[in-house]
């Protein structure tokens, strides 16, 4: 059975750091970029996800759209199936759910993945979700 289980979501100051990890089993890592996704939970939930950071199956590729770049981190430790995504300097626009996905490599790009905005819920062919973190930045 595949699953995507994320963890580590709470609440922290503007200018804080978090960890949040994804836990992957049922599938082959390697085949697959994975990628975290985030969107307001009190949006409505056909709105738009925004991807925050990328990385291949094998660890060796990461992207970041300019809204985090320089403030988070995506990576996966060697062989196991955990990726994690370090967050500093939060903003209060950083709030949100914090979802995990899986995309096979061969349906997308690296880049394509991360720089997707897609309605909440939506689930492409192949593609598997985990339910979501959620993450606060207030003072």
């Amino acid at each position: 059975q595949v699953r995507l289980v994320e963890s580590g979501g709470g609440l922290v100051q503007p200018g804080g750091s978090l960890k949040l990890s994804c836990a992957a089993s049922g599938f082959n890592l390697d085949d697959y970029h994975i990628a975290w996704f985030r969107q307001a939970p009190d949006e409505a939930p056909w709105k738009e996800r925004e991807g925050v950071s990328c990385i291949s199956g094998s660890g060796r590729l990461t992207y970041y759209p300019d809204a985090v770049k320089g403030r988070f981190t995506v990576s996966r430790e060697g062989a196991g199936n955990v990726i994690y995504l370090q967050m500093s300097n939060l903003r209060p626009e950083d709030y949100g759910i914090y979802y995990c996905a899986a995309a096979p490599t061969r349906t997308t790009t690296l880049r394509a993945l991360c720089l997707r905005r897609d309605a909440g819920g939506t689930k492409r062919r192949g593609d598997y979700w985990g339910q979501g973190t959620q993450v606060t930045v207030s003072s």
